[in-house]
């Protein structure tokens, strides 16, 4: 007569005879099921204690698993996929499965929806990272309310005191960018930063600036333009300086998507990379090794920042406040084709 799997002893239906039940009662009773009478379970539980029945031990049920939110501006472009791949392998690390979000929803006075708090709380999230986000006080104000850890990744504006991000040595980009084309010999260099509010921007414009005024050089206004880190408004900004009555040998651009766009302006106008104009980058995305020349650019180490904002938020979980609030991690000029000395001793 078979036994139950993983028993030993008597049968279920040696069981089943001496409680005088039938051997499916006596199965629910030895699983633990709830369905039986409690004069019934009793019966069927002495029983099994008189004739020695050793049950098999009931798996445990696995736990979820612990999960960390990602909020990113947008799912296209190579920023958002090397921040997300090093979000996953510091996930990965501390044992941690990586929600991702596209945006963070919200209502028409700009506080998050109901519905993804109540989401990130049912799913037990330990925290959330933001990356490249322009964050409301009522948003500040709903995450503290709520207790919800958070890190900012490279934020846009200033966040407010208090708020813990990870970004990169932008200004000290900008001076090794700056410094690597008055290296060779450019005098007459602009500047195209992105958007005027977002922090990175200002600090790699301001680094440039800073190193224009240590080698003892006036930048002109008109040498300093703005975009919106996209190719199309570089594009529109390369074209202005072009149409300069001095226009400039060569041109720090503060991203590598813009970098593309004024290598396009300067194509359409019959002008060759580097022999008439020099441009170096920011980011060192893969594009800028594909491009035609190679984009000398200033690498900021995208993956690592994500992968230091996952370690500071779970310092932060486990109730650990951190030394500062802002960790820079340092940026790298990659030299490649695109910059070389001015075709003629600018003035």
């Amino acid at each position: 007569m078979a036994r139950s799997p993983g028993s030993t002893g008597p049968t279920l239906a040696v069981i089943a005879r001496e409680a005088g039940v039938s051997v499916p009662t006596a199965s629910k009773v030895v699983n633990g099921r709830e369905d039986v009478a409690p004069d019934t379970r009793r019966r069927v539980s002495e029983v099994l204690d008189r004739l020695g029945y050793v049950r098999k031990p009931r798996p445990e049920t696995p736990r979820p698993p612990a999960l960390v939110d990602l909020v990113v501006q947008s799912l296209d472009g190579a920023w958002s996929g090397a921040v997300l791949h090093g979000v996953e392998a510091a996930a990965h690390d501390a044992g941690l499965e990586v929600v991702v979000s596209a945006g963070l929803p919200r209502l028409r006075d700009g506080r998050p929806e109901r519905g993804w708090l109540d989401k990130l709380c049912a799913r037990g999230s330990s925290g959330v990272l933001f990356h490249l986000a322009e964050l409301t006080p009522t948003q500040y104000a709903w995450l503290d309310e709520h207790r919800v850890p958070f890190v900012l990744i490279d934020p846009g504006p200033v966040p407010p005191p208090g708020v813990p991000s990870v970004g990169a040595a932008d200004w000290q980009g900008g001076v090794s960018a700056t410094e690597h084309l008055l290296g060779l010999g450019h005098r007459r260099i602009a500047v195209i930063g992105g958007y005027r509010q977002k922090v990175c921007s200002g600090a790699r414009v301001a680094g440039f600036r800073s190193a224009m005024a240590a080698a003892g050089l006036r930048v002109p206004p008109a040498y300093v333009r703005y975009g919106d880190f996209r190719e199309a408004g570089a594009y529109q900004r390369m074209t202005e300086l072009l149409t300069l009555p001095e226009p400039p040998t060569a041109v720090f651009v503060c991203s590598d998507p813009m970098a593309l766009g004024a290598y396009r302006a300067l194509r359409e106008r019959g002008l060759r990379v580097p022999e008439d104009v020099s441009v170096v980058g920011f980011d060192d995305l893969p594009q800028a090794r594909w491009t035609t020349p190679a984009l000398t650019t200033v690498r900021q180490p995208l993956s690592e920042m994500a992968a230091t904002a996952l370690r500071t938020l779970l310092r932060l979980r486990a109730g650990e406040v951190p030394e500062g609030m802002r960790t820079e991690l340092s940026t790298r000029l990659i030299v490649r084709s695109s910059t070389a000395p001015p075709a003629r001793t600018s003035s």
